[in-house]
């Protein structure tokens, strides 16, 4: 126990004095989490401003109180029927400066609006033909025969903090693991202190120990610092009843990851090259994995790949059990799956694991 405990201090020691690599490990990562939880906070749709350009009597005839109500997703600013008018306004459509443009002409309402937002060219169109729609049943006199009778649910998972935690975290547990794992591996093979533990009278189980303890220790650091951030009032994280699993989760996926920075620090030679291949295994994943983004709108290939890619799993069970209220079933098989895939790795580290930089 205490060449485990020496060793443990040694580790932790070391890795609050490397200040790029507090950086890069606690800082870098939680960064993103402030910079895209502000980013991200509102997604409310904005109010659409369209522009009427003379008499329009669809528009005209709102009542006062349907008026009143519309005012929150859409904005009319009235001009005079002229030609300039009509012609100032499809303008400023064009440049973007304004949503749509509606005017009548021989009778027909006519609606001009931009392509270049999707959304808001979708939200214009569906408002403008839900009064139109309203203003033909007024003439008639005749009451709806259908009315649809809506309600919201609170959906925890739309909301963007409750999608980037889970996914910034696993991707902060990775590069703490790879980077980690890596980094030390070739530093102490070339600084000759490995060489120096396999003669001393230190077995190699204290040694992969506190290395593993370092290494869930900082991942636990960064679960607290990211769960803790992200709960504040200004972001609102709602943690559901088992966001406690998200801790062996965390722990099973820094096996998994440390598994990948010793495959990396038993096969580079340099600490450049290790920096190197852990950048090329890490960022590519963060994005293929749906870390930063969800991929449902990515293509096939993309989502076939991510499926091989531990970070994928970890981040979606993660925002299982912090967001959308599952328990064990949604974390026990991922669990199981990232300690094969340490446990495979580990095995293949070790094939090519070298004391010496020789």
């Amino acid at each position: 126990m205490r060449p485990f405990l020496s060793l443990s201090a040694a580790m932790t020691r070391g890795l609050l004095r490397d200040r790029s690599a507090v950086f890069f490990i606690l800082i870098f990562p939680l960064m993103f989490l402030v910079l895209f939880g502000a980013l991200f906070k509102d997604t409310s749709t904005d109010q659409a401003k369209i522009v009427q350009v003379g008499d329009v009597k669809v528009l005209d005839g709102i009542p006062a109180k349907e008026r009143e109500e519309l005012r929150e997703v859409l904005k009319i600013e009235k001009t005079d029927g002229s030609a300039e008018a009509r012609d100032e306004a499809l303008t400023k459509v064009r440049k973007g400066d304004t949503d749509a443009a509606v005017f009548e002409r021989g009778g027909r309402i006519e609606l001009r609006y931009s392509a270049a937002d999707e959304v808001r060219a979708g939200n214009v169109r569906g408002v403008l033909n839900s009064i139109v729609q309203q203003a033909n049943q007024r003439v008639t006199g005749q009451p709806p025969a259908f009315r649809l009778k809506t309600a919201t649910l609170a959906d925890q998972s739309t909301k963007p903090i409750q999608f980037l935690t889970p996914g910034l975290l696993g991707w902060a547990v990775a590069m703490g693991g790879v980077f980690g794992s890596a980094f030390n591996l070739v530093s102490w093979r070339k600084k000759r202190i490995l060489r120096r533990l396999w003669l001393a009278p230190v077995s190699p189980a204290a040694v992969v120990g506190a290395r593993v303890g370092v290494n869930l220790a900082t991942a636990f650091a960064q679960t607290a610092i990211f769960l803790g951030i992200a709960s504040l009032p200004y972001y609102g994280l709602e943690l559901t009843g088992h966001w406690w699993l998200s801790l062996p989760l965390v722990a099973c996926g820094t096996l998994a990851f440390m598994s990948i920075g010793l495959l990396v620090g038993s096969w580079a030679k340099t600490e450049e090259a290790a920096n190197g291949l852990a950048q090329i295994i890490v960022l590519p994943m963060a994005f293929l994995s749906g870390a930063f983004f969800p991929l449902d709108g990515t293509p096939s290939w993309v989502r076939a790949i991510s499926d091989f890619m531990p970070l994928k799993h970890l981040s979606e069970a993660m925002q299982d059990v912090l967001s959308r209220g599952e328990s064990w079933g949604a974390a026990l098989p991922t669990m199981g799956g990232l300690l094969l895939f340490a446990a495979v790795l580990t095995a293949l580290a070790s094939r090519i694991f070298r004391w010496d930089a020789a």
